[in-house]
């Protein structure tokens, strides 16, 4: 698991699988901001494997292996965040012990074509961008 700095906010992106978008925000978090934040993703349940779409096309957009460094966890195996983030939840949103400091409202990409999970992971780069512009400034998040 990732280390922590207690100087760094803790910013967490939560979906219900931890499978794919949220795993996606955490690399491109990390790559793009992780000089100043430290990053996790979870769910409140877990597979067995990050979405193999996600990888592929992480791999292949930003040359980000995202296994075996990130992999499924619950909301319980990650620090408490200072920022939490939902992705986006179709049926409604997991509880996780505080509320949520935005939800982004990004729709599942997993099992539609390339074209369209592409289009989810740039609008999830274009969030992070933003996200690490808001907290710069002291804004908001939602």
């Amino acid at each position: 698991m990732q280390q922590t700095s207690p100087a760094r906010k803790k910013i967490a992106f939560i979906c219900v699988h931890n499978s794919c978008r949220s795993q996606i925000a955490e690399a491109l978090g990390r790559r793009l901001l992780g000089d100043r934040y430290d990053f996790y993703s979870a769910g409140t349940q877990m597979v067995p494997r990050i979405n193999q779409d996600a990888v592929r096309l992480m791999r292949q957009l930003y040359g980000i292996e995202m296994e075996p460094a990130q992999y499924s966890k619950t909301v319980d195996q990650i620090p408490a965040p200072d920022v939490a983030i939902s992705m986006g939840c179709d049926v409604g949103c997991p509880f996780i012990g505080r509320p949520f400091d935005d939800d982004w409202g990004l729709p599942d990409p997993t099992g539609q074509s390339d074209e369209a999970f592409i289009e989810v992971i740039r609008q999830i780069e274009a969030k992070v961008r933003d996200l690490g512009s808001r907290m710069e400034l002291g804004y908001p998040m939602g």
